[in-house]
Parts: structure tokens; C-alpha cells; sequence
């Protein structure tokens, strides 16, 4: 568990605000977002007192700051009251979302918001990714919501009502946000929120590659090279799945770790 009271001259849970910070530069660096920022939260809990709180990126991180975050600027909010404990800037109106999933799901411990480049073709598009690497096998059907505004209490209750929707399923998952990002959602109930905001990170860059792949297997089928979606030498899908909605993915369940 997380100290809340941090030691006489630090900031409270340093360590966690600063590996945010940290994330926060490496996903604007990897174009896993862009100028447009997201948000990114998980949550911690107080050790004396099993408190939750969550960390939380400011308002306007990419397009103010670039990316570049101080530790101090990185927010401990209190859930639900919004209220910020510690940090400097302001809360992102799409606090709004963050906490309809937590409430969702109590077992996610981060939510991880971005306008990764690659999906984003996918998001705008209104088609759901096929998922179709090894790498990305875990997060299973990519599916791209209907479309809600940007910080609306609609969209909050589209992603919540998914969440709860697919249960167990939302830890790890990914959805697309139709021509706004990718929700990323990771966890469970042994998890610490800094392994999963460190998950959540491993499941956009990995997404990037597997939407531009599967991008290219799209054409590859259109010039008539390949006769359907392939993940690991087995064909999974085709266009009419794609055109049709019918999720295409890998449904063979293995263990996914770093090489």
C-alpha cells in the first residue's frame, strides 16, 4: 500500500507522481498522443487509513506544458468531492469519465485516456480494430464506441455502461472513442495503480503497431494479397467481418510478457 503523508520535506506520494510525469513525457515523445493532451489517472490508497485517492494529470498537459510535467504539477484528487489534495493546475473536466469508470468497475486501478496516432484512424473511422499481434492478444475485441462529445456527461455514461457491460473483461481492455482516443483500462484487485498505469502504458504503444498493421493487412486484402486478417499464422477475420462489425480477434488465450 501507498503512504498518503509523505516524509517532512517531500510532496505526498512522490513516487507515484513522479513516474506519472514520467509517462506523461514518453507518450507525448512515442506520438501516443498529441498536442490535443487526454488524461490519465489510477488509483492509491492511503496506508493508515485505506483511503482512495486518485493521481490524476492537470488540464491542458500537452498543449500548455508539452508534455513536460513536473512531479508537482501532477494532481492527488479526492474522489467524487473532486477535490484537489495536492498538486499544482487544474482538474480535466473529463474527470467525469475517469470516476464513471472506476465506479464501474472498483477493480480497474487506471484509466488511461490518449489520441494515440495510429488508433485513431481506426477511432475516426467508426470501424473496430482488428487486434491481430501477440503483443496486444490480452486486450481481445477493440470495439469503437458510438459517438459522444468530448468531456460530456454522455460520453461518461457510454464508456461506463460498457465497462460494466463486459465485467471482468475491462481489466486489461481497450476501447475506441468514436474520432476522440482510446480508453485504456487496467488493473484488478492485487494490482498496485502504478503497475497498471505502467500496463496501461505497455497496451497503447503496443495498440499503435497492431492499428497500423492491421491498417496495412486491410490493404493488403483490398489489392487482393491476403484473403483475410491473419494473428499468428491462423486467419481470423475478413473484410466482411470488418465491414459487418463482427469482432476480429485472437481468441486463444495465452500469457503476454516482454521478450
Amino acid at each position: 500500500m501507498t503512504m498518503f503523508k509523505a516524509p517532512k520535506g517531500r510532496i505526498m506520494f512522490e513516487h507515484e507522481r513522479e513516474d506519472l510525469a514520467k509517462v506523461v513525457k514518453i507518450v507525448m515523445e512515442r506520438d501516443d498522443t498529441n498536442i490535443a493532451g487526454g488524461n490519465i489517472s489510477f488509483k492509491v490508497s492511503a496506508e493508515d487509513t485505506g483511503k482512495e485517492y486518485i493521481i490524476m494529470t492537470p488540464t491542458m498537459m500537452s498543449e500548455a506544458y508539452l508534455g513536460d510535467l513536473a512531479p508537482e504539477q501532477i494532481l492527488v484528487v479526492e474522489p467524487h468531492t473532486r477535490k484537489i489534495i495536492a498538486g499544482e493546475g487544474n482538474l480535466t473536466r473529463e474527470i467525469n469519465m475517469h470516476e464513471a469508470v472506476y465506479d464501474a468497475n472498483p477493480d480497474i486501478k487506471c484509466v488511461f485516456h490518449s489520441h494515440a496516432k495510429n488508433a485513431m484512424f481506426w477511432a475516426t473511422s467508426g470501424l473496430n480494430m482488428p487486434n491481430i499481434t501477440e503483443a496486444t492478444q490480452k486486450v481481445g475485441f477493440i470495439e469503437t464506441l458510438p459517438f459522444e462529445p468530448n468531456c460530456s456527461e454522455p460520453l461518461a455514461e457510454l464508456v461506463s455502461a460498457n465497462i460494466a457491460k463486459i465485467g471482468e473483461k475491462a481489466i486489461p481492455h481497450m476501447y475506441l472513442l468514436n474520432s476522440h482516443g482510446v480508453l485504456i483500462t487496467t488493473g484488478g484487485k492485487d494490482m498496485d495503480g502504478l503497475t497498471a498505469l505502467h500496463s496501461a502504458l505497455a497496451i497503447v504503444d503496443t495498440v499503435e503497431w497492431n492499428a497500423d498493421i492491421a491498417f496495412k493487412q486491410t490493404l493488403m486484402q483490398k489489392l487482393g494479397l491476403l484473403d483475410g486478417y491473419y494473428s499468428k499464422g491462423n486467419k481470423i477475420g475478413s473484410l466482411e467481418d470488418l465491414e459487418d462489425g463482427t469482432p476480429i480477434y485472437n481468441r486463444k488465450a495465452v500469457a503476454v510478457n516482454g521478450d
